[in-house]
Parts: structure tokens; C-alpha cells; sequence
């Protein structure tokens, strides 16, 4: 996939465009949307959710349900929820905590839905971010901390897709907690 949007050569070759792509287990389109991703994620989801209904249906303890739930289905909800968790659309989003939900009620615990999730990761990455002086986005979170109050200076966002983007979401993340 090419973000360039020109016609792709590569050394006199003819590159292919594809509409999806598949990297590091994340599907990424041509339009920098996540529904291919989120729809993916979902049958993964609905797929392993089935493993623990009928792990629930053997009357297991709630705590090696959670174990499970946490190891196997929120693993595969959740993977790179730091990157797709600020810009997913709203449909897409309710439909991963509707599996949530139902994985809950085969627990028999509340678990916590894809915002919080996505909330408290990107926060914990900001956090990681700002501790690691060799990270390459250290830089661009400190020339952000104010003087005065020790809260980062928020960026001006000119759309919605760079708003909802890591650095925005996380900068306006942590003001709030602080």
C-alpha cells in the first residue's frame, strides 16, 4: 500500500496497488481507515469467544474464565489498540464491546470496554514515551510540557483523523489525569 497516491514504480517495475494490506497483524486500507482492521479483529473475537462459552458451559471457576478471557480473547480485542483505539469509528467500536459485553456475562464479571482500554493503554505508552529519553517521539512530548503547570501544550489539530491520531489523543489524555 502507497500513501503517496501517485502511480507506484519501483527501479522501471510496476509496483501493485492493493486496497488492503496485512502488517504486523493490522489490516491497513487505501483510505487509512480502520474498518478492515476492526472487522477482522470482530471474527477473531466472535471466533474465540465461542472457546470460552464453551469453557464457561463446564461450570470452570470465574478466575481461570478471566484468565482466559484476558490471555485469548482480549489479547486479540486489544492487539495495537494504542494505534486504531482513537480513530475507530463508532459502529465498529460497539460492535467490540458487544463481544465485551457477552464475554463478561460468560465470566460473570463487568470487563472493561475498548475505550477504557484504549484510554489506558495510550496513556501507559505516553507515560513509557516520556520516561524513555531515547524514544524517538521523547522530543516531541517535551518541547509540549509547560513551564508553568508541567501539563503538555496541546497541538492545533486542523481535522478530525489527526485529532483522534496518538499524539493529539494522548497529550489530551494526559491533562486529564493530571
Amino acid at each position: 500500500m502507497l500513501l503517496n497516491w501517485s502511480i507506484p514504480k519501483s527501479k522501471g517495475v510496476d509496483v501493485e496497488v492493493v486496497r488492503t494490506y496485512k502488517y504486523l497483524g493490522l489490516q491497513l486500507d487505501d483510505r487509512l481507515d480502520w474498518t478492515a482492521n476492526m472487522g477482522a479483529v470482530h471474527r477473531k473475537g466472535q471466533s474465540r469467544l465461542y472457546f470460552l462459552r464453551r469453557l464457561g458451559s463446564f461450570n470452570i471457576c470465574k478466575k481461570l474464565l478471566h484468565m482466559f478471557y484476558q490471555s485469548v480473547v482480549a489479547s486479540v480485542l486489544f492487539y495495537a489498540v494504542v494505534c486504531w483505539g482513537g480513530s475507530s469509528k463508532k459502529r465498529d467500536a460497539a460492535r467490540l464491546d458487544r463481544l465485551v459485553r457477552r464475554a463478561g456475562s460468560v465470566v460473570g464479571t463487568e470487563l472493561d470496554s475498548l475505550v477504557t482500554v484504549a484510554e489506558r493503554r495510550t496513556l501507559d505508552k505516553l507515560l513509557s514515551i516520556l520516561d524513555n529519553t531515547h524514544h524517538p517521539l521523547h522530543n516531541t512530548f517535551s518541547r509540549q510540557r509547560s513551564v508553568f503547570s508541567g501539563r503538555l501544550l496541546s497541538q492545533s489539530c486542523s481535522t478530525n483523523r489527526h485529532s483522534n491520531s496518538f499524539v493529539p489523543l494522548a497529550i489530551r489524555l494526559y491533562n486529564s489525569s493530571q
